[in-house]
């Protein structure tokens, strides 16, 4: 709940001067990532690509969570949320750059002829009755003109909603506000198909004979949580600095920290939802999605995401106290966000090889790095650019005395 009694116009927000520190480590990450994917490119061309969509499907996901989140906020009126939406904002900043990772993947499937999805192959859809059927649909020339859409979409609604924003901070132009909401419907309205597409796009159709109907929930699930854990270390990060102090309390982290735990129980119930219908049909075309994750290596994995992804932080952030405390929140987060990459590696590294064995190495993680490196970069020159806080949304007075009592 929240009141307006202990309401104080807030000062303009100071900006952020990043340091020279974190200005190295994102550099010192993009140069580890370039090299491992030009040293795994020589000598493994397939596994190269398998972990660059790893992260490229990471961190795009991340940056549509802010952007998710952010029309959720306008959509609903929220208030409450005023104080820490530009930090929301910020994750957008990646999107850009994304478009053109992307590009590069798409252009590898032509140009490096890589061996990622089997219905890029015209010899391989000849010799496949299943990959004939599904043609119409998982095409290249279709697969790129969605992702152009995709993408399309997502950017310019990114500029007309985050853009809205931005320019308040200098008009105080009250109508900015309303303006965002039909903005925010109509990529709410573009996101819930078009992610759900991506993410049949990119990752189901790795194994092109596999299918599930709740894939894209799955992707969701993983997206949401992920995404409010990249805001709460970064929160952190900007309290710790001092920047937003004024600003932010536990009442903020509590609703933060609710939202976390909801969705630890919901990316559960969808996994286990989707799991359990393949497990009990007990389909030749559903199961052979299930069966190498259930053997050897990989079998530890799954368990580990049962246990690390779901009863870990579910416990850790039962209490009440625990949505309100901004260390044990960080710890949580990155355990969270771990176990997010492990999920996302789970999904796509079965199908490097024909027998599924397991491998993973120090190029898979360097590659990683290099897109975390430039993730860092892209919302760090945001957040310098711009002043940290919409400090003049007219709905800020509401989070500036929100105070939660349950």
């Amino acid at each position: 709940m929240g009141g307006h009694t202990n309401y104080v116009k807030p000062d303009k927000p100071n900006t952020w001067n990043i340091s020279p520190r974190l200005k190295t480590l994102s550099a010192i990450f993009m140069f580890i990532g370039v090299i491992c994917l030009a040293l795994t490119l020589f000598n493994d061309k397939s596994r190269a690509w398998h972990a660059y969509l790893v992260g490229l499907f990471y961190f795009t996901s991340l940056a549509l969570g802010g952007l998710f989140f952010t029309a959720i906020q306008h959509v609903t009126n929220a208030g409450w949320s005023v104080n820490i939406r530009r930090i929301m904002e910020s994750l957008t900043a990646f999107l850009p750059w994304a478009f053109g990772l992307t590009i590069i993947f798409i252009g590898g499937n032509f140009i490096a002829g890589m061996d990622v999805y089997d219905w890029f192959f015209k010899d391989r859809i000849a010799a496949d009755h299943l990959l004939q059927h599904k043609e119409p649909y998982l095409n290249p020339t279709f697969f790129i003109i969605r992702t152009l859409l995709f993408f399309g979409g997502w950017m310019y609604l990114c500029k007309k909603i985050v853009g809205s924003s931005l320019k308040q901070d200098t008009s105080g132009d009250v109508s900015l506000t309303h303006k965002c909401v039909p903005l925010s419907i109509a990529f709410l309205l573009f996101f819930s198909l078009s992610y759900s597409l991506f993410s049949v796009d990119t990752l189901m159709s790795l194994e092109a004979h596999w299918f599930s109907t709740i894939f894209g929930v799955y992707a969701f699930a993983g997206l949401f949580q992920s995404t409010l854990c990249v805001m709460i270390l970064i929160i952190a990060y900007l309290l710790k600095k001092g920047l937003i102090n004024q600003y932010v309390n536990e009442n903020h982290l509590h609703d933060l920290g609710k939202f976390l735990f909801g969705f630890v129980v919901f990316w559960a119930y969808i996994a286990f939802s989707q799991y359990m219908l393949i497990w009990y049909a007990n389909l030749p075309e559903e199961t052979i999605f299930f069966k190498p994750r259930q053997k050897d290596t990989w079998l530890l994995v799954s368990l580990g995401l049962i246990v690390f992804k779901f009863i870990v932080p579910f416990f850790a952030l039962l209490p009440k106290w625990a949505k309100r405390n901004i260390n044990h929140l960080v710890a949580v987060s990155i355990l969270l966000l771990i176990t997010q990459f492990v999920d996302l590696y789970w999904l796509v590294y079965p199908n490097l090889n024909t027998d599924h064995s397991f491998v993973f190495g120090f190029q898979d993680v360097g590659i990683f790095l290099g897109f975390l490196g430039l993730f860092m970069f892209a919302v760090m020159k945001f957040l310098s650019s711009h002043a940290v806080i919409p400090y003049n949304d007219p709905r800020i007075h509401e989070s500036m005395s929100h105070e939660v009592v349950y």
